[in-house]
């Protein structure tokens, strides 16, 4: 067990070996994310979000996850073109991982075992469910674009509901909080 999420290792899109503590100090958001998914198009908040405040300390750091539909089925070669070219991605991107089941990622089981609440629950996994799709149980990951809030001291300090934009103010709020502590 390591002592952080920030240590456990991860690869970069390219597939070169990195853990999270590479951003020690800084606030990290670690976002699933998904090409093909009606949530797609949080890319570009994203991308502004990180733009606009990665000066002050934050890093957004993209995990691609084909576990919901199949709404991720590229290569990571695929995933990176597709970010750059359709959404001009700048923050940092890592290696297709999986977010749930059996094969989940040793990163997402610590994010999610952190027990943070997630913020703005509900409204997504209602409207999965209308179409017979169960998704998240027992704090498990919703859908793509869940986010998690690392603060500067490496500990999960937020999360939130996939459905949760990037210029949603209750994710404004949580991010600006970190982002003003000097760990």
């Amino acid at each position: 067990m390591t002592d952080s999420v920030l240590d456990i290792p991860v690869k970069r899109i390219d597939g070169s070996d990195t853990t999270l503590a590479d951003y020690r100090g800084k606030v990290i958001m670690v976002v699933n994310v998904a090409s093909k998914c009606g949530l797609t198009v949080q890319y570009e908040g994203l991308e502004k979000l990180y733009e606009t405040n990665r000066d002050a300390g934050l890093v957004i750091a993209g995990f691609p996850a084909n576990d919901f539909k199949g709404q991720e089925p590229g290569s990571n070669e695929d995933i990176l073109s597709f970010c750059t070219l359709t959404y001009d991605v700048q923050f940092p991107m890592f290696s297709k991982i999986a977010v749930t089941g059996e094969e989940r990622h040793p990163l997402y089981n610590s994010l999610i075992a952190s027990g943070v609440e997630t913020t703005g629950d509900g409204p997504m996994r209602e409207r999965l469910a209308k179409h017979g799709l169960e998704t998240g149980q027992d704090g498990g990951i919703v859908w793509n674009f869940e986010k998690f809030l690392i603060g500067r001291d490496g500990k999960v300090a937020a999360r939130f509901a996939p459905d949760v934009t990037a210029d949603d103010p209750r994710l404004l709020s949580a991010l600006e909080r970190e982002l003003a502590r000097a760990d």
